[in-house]
């Protein structure tokens, strides 16, 4: 029953961690990052919305982390 509950909220944990990833927006780079970047000082980035999938990214992988521990532990009893 343990066992369970841990792996479901692992994989929720997991989900999570990949949605937050996928949402994140890359950082722009090499010559097609200067032409673009000068377009977000123009009109404004969404630095509020980064942080915020930054810190709930974070936040999964902590828990993917702690559930994947508790797992581990379960597994060797």
């Amino acid at each position: 029953m343990f066992r369970t509950v841990i792996l479901v909220l692992q994989i929720i944990a997991s989900l999570g961690l990949i949605a937050t990833v996928l949402l994140q927006s890359g950082k722009s780079a090499g010559l097609s990052g200067a032409i673009a970047g000068g377009a977000e000082t123009f009109f404004g980035k969404k630095k509020g919305l980064d942080d915020l999938l930054s810190k709930l990214s974070l936040v999964s992988a902590v828990a993917f982390m702690i559930f994947t521990l508790l797992l581990s532990v379960d597994f060797l009893k």
